[in-house]
Formats: structure tokens, sequence, C-alpha cells
């Protein structure tokens, strides 16, 4: 089952939560690229709400690992949790906050036309089964709706500022599962 999407770009299977860090995207984009990226609150913890309130503006600035974190004003369209859930912040109609400057194959500002999905995890930390099946199939619902051309890691967009997903993202298992959404310049022997 891949789930569906409402007009606005609401996951059915998803928990929402929405997160004030979006608007509209530019007229005329095309939604064509799917953004992987990872994230833990604290680093290298998982579990607990940490993640939604870093989404929603609502952190706790008063801990000393988040001070820093207050001011961002950051979102992503999904969180997948260790267990495999997935949260909802933003419909995918709506521009996130997920990529920050950068650029695939020539084309900047890639939150205009990309998805970001958050896996809760770190570079160094394998990613779970269950994280995949959650991710393959909500990459599959998104490009049945959407006309994806390509799933990357935040690291192919920001090369100079960001190393996520990681080495232990299973690229592999992927595109073994989504090869219509393997991006020729990622040099993947299938």
């Amino acid at each position: 089952m891949t789930g569906v999407f409402d007009a606005a770009g609401w996951y059915t299977p998803a928990r929402t939560v929405p997160s004030p860090n979006c608007d509209a995207r530019p007229d005329g984009i095309t939604i064509d690229l799917l953004v992987i990226h990872n994230i833990s609150l604290p680093p290298g913890e998982f579990g607990g709400d940490l993640v939604e309130r870093l989404f929603t503006n609502s952190i706790p600035v008063d801990h000393p690992l988040f001070a820093d974190l207050g001011a961002l004003r950051v979102s992503s369209h999904f969180f997948i949790r260790r267990d495999g859930a997935v949260v909802q912040f933003v419909p995918v109609s709506h521009r996130a906050a997920h990529a920050g400057v950068s650029d695939w194959q020539g084309r900047e500002r890639c939150n205009d036309f990309s998805v970001g999905i958050e896996l809760e995890g770190t570079d160094h930390t394998p990613f779970t089964d269950a994280q995949y099946a959650a991710l393959i199939t909500l990459a599959t619902g998104l490009a049945q709706t959407w006309p994806l051309r390509a799933i990357v890691g935040h690291n192919d967009i920001a090369p100079l500022r960001k190393t996520d997903p990681g080495p232990c993202f299973d690229w592999q298992r992927v595109y073994v599962a989504l090869p219509h959404l393997y991006p020729d310049t990622a040099g993947l022997q299938l």
C-alpha cells in the first residue's frame, strides 16, 4: 500500500503536526526531487518529541544543546521515526524549509521543487528496516502523484556544508526498490 494524498498533499498514513515554517511554492514549479536527510535531537538520541518541537518552533532553548536552535525556522515535509512511523509537517503543495542553500543539476533553491524527508538517525547509525519500508512506500506514493525524477541526499544538493543522510544510508536498497528515481549522476552500479 502506498497511501493516499489529498489535494494539498497531506499523506493519509502520516500523523500530522503542522509546521509554521513553510510557504507557497513559486508559480509554475514542478515538484520533481526527493531529498533525504537525517536528524536526531539530542544528537545521537532517538525517540521523544524534540524534532517535532524544532519544526514547530517550540524547542526548549533553555537547554544548552538547543540554545542556538531557537532562532531557526526549519521544517521538512516528512519525518520517519526509527519504528517506521511517519509524521508530516508540511503539505507537499507547500515549500518546506529543509534544503537551505542548495543546487541540483544547476537548479538552485531546491526547496522550491523538492520534498524533504527526514529519517530519525545520524550519519553513522544504520537506519532500520522499518524506516526503509516506510521511505519506499512514501516515495512510491509521491512518485505516483507528482512527476518525480530523482531521490538524492542532502549532501548531494549542499555538498560543502551537509553530509546527511551519511555513509550508513543504504542507497542500493532504495534504488533497487525505486529504480525510476535513480539519478544518473549518483554513480551507483545497480
